[in-house]
């Protein structure tokens, strides 16, 4: 029999992680977990690992980004999010909304 090389597909966080270069998609990936994610905290650190991650593979992320992100990490493990997820449905609570848009626009 022939060696046949079978086609292979990306995986699921191969396609994500390229999709998140697009600050668009990454703020809107962010805003979702944000609003729907309260009952998985851990949901917010994996979104902004894969956003982090995405960066760093865009070359647009600095010293300073991974060491606050290293930080900011440290405490959503700590807290579990609490804090963030009940500001968020406070927000909600009286009528506000968390958004969430990159800084500068892609270019």
């Amino acid at each position: 029999m022939k060696n046949l090389k079978t086609p292979t597909s990306d995986s699921y966080h191969d396609y994500l992680i390229e999709s998140l270069k697009n600050r668009e998609e990454a703020a809107g990936y962010i805003e979702v977990v944000l609003e729907e994610g309260g009952d998985q905290p851990i949901l917010l650190r994996k979104a902004i690992r894969n956003v982090v991650e995405s960066c760093a593979k865009s070359d647009r992320l600095s010293d300073s980004a991974k060491q606050l992100h290293e930080k900011f990490d440290r405490i959503l493990t700590e807290s579990n999010a609490t804090e963030i997820y009940t500001f968020v449905e406070l927000l909600n609570a009286i009528g506000f909304r968390v958004a969430i848009a990159p800084k500068d626009p892609e270019s």
